[in-house]
């Protein structure tokens, strides 16, 4: 047995390879919970989460000490982005995907509860995130962040964009080990059969994405690096949305649709919304006028 098969038949992960077809598949069906702490279970999920979020919270902390901002206006940004991140991808999934439903039901956009016939009430978790809406909410977040610690908006947008990566890098790996946000059927020898869903291996989408994210962190990092004197012109905000939402539309090509209605369009519901955040990166990182008249002058 080879050591790359050993690797993946760790019991924890319960994630053993199997011959499939014409290739190697990897049978993926791993146990949503990573530790139980007495009965507290923590899920890989909320884990990767805090994983991204530990991650961004020190490379944040290391820029501004890099850039001599002060500790007083690095405190409040994360309950900013936190609640914006959350708003917006919350408001972005109910309003983008299924605003026939939440419309008619405002309540459970915000609130993580159901009105499920004959029991009421329940609590459900929030059933729906959209990245999309959530980098919107993260924006105006940190508008209002930047207005109330008197830094220049483009500087945060800047240094947010360079560590941002890190942390969608961690949430889609959250994904893979939910099995969801599934990729479509196909026979490529590295495909991953999602016991959760069927035994129809498919493209690891989430896989896909995670390592793209990985490498636009390392090359904003290298950018920074080597031009540090361009944050505070919107250039980096502009790599990040043009590297990130360019590779959205390419690998929604090899994933499931969200919603029914998204069958038959030619470009679905992520990639369409895609299309505005690339615009508005070129535009960024080519130096807009609003960007020069938003930015630092350098």
């Amino acid at each position: 047995m080879s050591l790359f098969a050993i690797l993946f038949q760790n019991p924890l992960l319960a994630v053993p390879f199997g011959w499939g077809g014409e290739g190697l598949f990897v049978t993926w069906n791993p146990d949503i919970v990573a530790f139980s702490l007495g009965a507290f279970a923590v899920r890989w999920y909320s884990l990767f989460w805090c994983l991204g979020l530990l991650g961004v919270y020190l490379l944040m902390h290391r820029l501004f000490r890099q850039q001599k901002l002060g500790e007083e206006q690095f405190e409040p940004m994360f309950m900013y982005c936190f609640l914006g991140i959350l708003i917006g991808a919350r408001l972005g999934h109910c309003l983008f995907y299924e605003p026939g439903y939440y419309l008619s039901h405002p309540m459970e956009m915000l609130l993580p509860i159901r009105n499920v016939p004959g029991e009421g009430w329940t609590f459900t978790g929030y059933e729906g995130l959209a990245s999309h809406g959530g980098t919107l909410g993260l924006m105006i977040a940190l508008w209002l962040y930047a207005k109330r610690v008197k830094l220049n908006i483009m500087r945060v947008l800047d240094n947010v964009a360079i560590v941002t990566p890190i942390c969608a890098c961690a949430i889609r790996l959250g994904n893979l080990m939910n099995s969801e946000i599934i990729g479509r059927p196909t026979d490529v020898p590295w495909a991953f059969i999602f016991e959760r869903v069927d035994m129809l291996p498919r493209h690891p989408g989430q896989l896909y994405e995670a390592i793209c994210y990985a490498i636009f962190f390392f090359v904003g990092w290298f950018f920074y690096r080597y031009k540090p004197q361009r944050v505070g012109t919107g250039f980096f905000f502009g790599l990040c949305l043009f590297m990130i939402f360019l590779s959205r539309i390419f690998v929604e090509y090899t994933k499931e649709n969200q919603e029914a209605f998204e069958e038959g369009m030619l470009l679905n519901m992520g990639q369409l919304l895609s299309i505005p955040f690339v615009l508005l990166g070129l535009y960024c990182m080519l130096g807009g006028k609003l960007c020069r008249a938003l930015g630092e002058k350098k």
